[in-house]
């Protein structure tokens, strides 16, 4: 806490606090028994008064918002591994029902493709040549996603 003398004002800046609201400190000021004030250093003190109400205000609504957030999170995440691990125990399910019966159980193939071109133009026929062009493939090294279907296939 560091404190400042100004002519019978002390005024001490607060800690600054972790949020983003509160980034900013607003200096305090207190007044000793019997001191004259001006009227500017009075109008002052009543703005950081009401400049601290409003920043408290603000950083109080942001905790707030951020635990609603972070729990709204929480309960995403929580539907997402709950959807994930009922996939692998209808999978699981799956093969040792194919198993029983005697058949066989063909997994589930990738539904997403990462494409990279790794030869360049040099010695390429046309037709590799505009597939690549379509696929946007146009430098070495450039990469894309493709949905897999029957004609990517």
């Amino acid at each position: 806490l560091k404190r400042i003398w100004l002519g019978g004002l002390t005024v001490s800046d607060p800690q600054p606090l972790i949020a983003m609201a509160a980034r900013y400190a607003i200096p305090t000021m207190t007044v000793p028994e019997g001191a004259v004030v001006p009227e500017k250093v009075q109008l002052k003190m009543a703005r950081d008064k009401t400049l601290s109400e409003e920043k408290a205000a603000a950083v109080k609504a942001k905790a707030v918002a951020h635990t609603e957030q972070r729990e709204s999170l929480k309960k995403r995440t929580q539907e997402y591994e709950k959807e994930y691990t009922d996939h692998q125990k209808k999978l699981i399910d799956l093969r040792r029902e194919a198993k029983l019966g005697g058949n066989f159980f063909v997994e589930p193939e990738a539904k997403l493709l990462f494409v990279v071109r790794i030869v360049g133009i040099i010695k390429l026929s046309p037709k590799p040549r505009k597939v690549l062009q379509l696929l946007r493939l146009k430098q070495l090294h450039n990469g894309v996603f493709l949905k897999v279907n029957k004609p990517i296939l």
